[in-house]
């Protein structure tokens, strides 16, 4: 369930279109210097969308190598211990939930100890768990624009993600 903040305004929500897979990179950089400590992100679009490249993204813009960054569609769920580095994290979680057959089977998943802590969750087919997700969270919604093209769009829940998204969108406003 949604949360609405407390003068009943709609959560903060930017959406962009990108032309290719290159505009990514500064929009993960804005999203990256605008994400609280902890976060949750639920990564929803079709299959072939770019949730997993979207995570690559990410990755890379922390100093991870993008190549180790796979659909964890059999695995599950990956983590990544993060560098120590101002404003970051000390992990990096990438779950797909595609196979899961529900909110019953996530315990089987370590999904609590995976989603604990000093972390930025990526949630890939969060709809697998509708009634587990966070309160607080992102949620990211991919659609397919053309063959290269895509539509991102990030609505915050929760004081820390909305303020996420106001900063990320004052990031694109400011100049330089």
């Amino acid at each position: 369930m949604h949360s609405i903040s407390p003068a009943n305004e709609p959560p903060p929500t930017t959406s962009e279109s990108l032309a290719d897979e290159a505009a990514l990179e500064p929009l993960a950089a804005r999203l990256v210097a605008a994400l609280p400590r902890p976060a949750f992100l639920a990564l929803r679009g079709e299959l072939g969308a770019g949730k997993t490249t979207f995570v690559k993204q990410v990755a890379a813009i922390c100093g991870l190598n993008p190549a180790d960054v796979i659909s964890p569609t059999f695995g599950l769920i990956h983590e990544f211990g993060l560098p120590a580095r101002a404003g970051l994290p000390e992990r990096l979680v990438h779950a797909d939930l595609y196979r899961l057959g529900g909110v019953a089977d996530l315990a089987e998943t370590g999904w609590e100890d995976a989603t604990a802590g000093d972390t930025w969750v990526f949630l890939e087919w969060p709809e697998r768990i509708t009634t587990a997700l966070p309160a607080a969270r992102i949620d990211v919604l991919i659609e397919i624009e053309s063959p290269t093209g895509r539509r991102i769009t990030l609505t915050g829940y929760g004081p820390a993600h909305a303020a996420a998204i106001k900063a990320f969108k004052a990031f694109k406003a400011a100049p330089g």
